[in-house]
């Protein structure tokens, strides 16, 4: 079977995303991708997912920061936004996720969006709410564990003990 015409070939722009969660958050590429697909199903319905046609191409997260690489076809980008907007939680570990830039090739992408410091994580005990409490801290974000869940704060939030 022979290639189709470079014409005729499907054009893609692929999209750099950040993503944040907790630190003992275990989050999968297969996991994420199955989330995406169905938050695209629920928001475009089936004919739409279709003509977005939206692929985790790259995927690491680690200690509760990570990056993703989509990759979407070219004139679905805000669509695709849209849907990302719409992903809250994955394998019931609630996440956050942020566009960081859009590119024409899965080089530039990485080249522009994805190579960044790296995150300095410690775990210390800071006063919130008027009681020692223990933290996990993550360059200027705090996970503060309290008896009914975790919070997220930030330095300004809290005080040394």
């Amino acid at each position: 079977m022979k290639h189709l015409p470079k014409h005729l070939r499907p054009r893609w722009r692929y999209l750099a995303v950040g993503l944040e969660s907790w630190t003992d958050a275990d989050v999968g590429r297969r996991a994420f991708q199955r989330e995406l697909w169905f938050a695209t199903q629920n928001l475009v319905g089936d004919a739409g997912s279709a003509e977005l046609d939206s692929s985790v191409l790259h995927f690491s997260f680690e200690n509760g920061d990570g990056e993703a690489v989509i990759r979407v076809r070219r004139g679905e980008v805000e669509r695709l936004r849209a849907v990302l907007a719409t992903v809250t939680a994955v394998d019931g570990q609630p996440i956050g996720l942020s566009v960081r830039g859009v590119s024409g090739t899965v080089r530039a992408c990485e080249e522009k969006y994805i190579r960044r410091p790296q995150v300095q994580i410690e775990e210390r005990t800071v006063a919130f709410a008027d009681t020692a409490r223990s933290a996990v801290t993550r360059n200027d974000r705090v996970d503060v564990d309290l008896p009914a869940g975790r919070v997220g704060a930030t330095a300004l939030d809290i005080r040394d003990n």
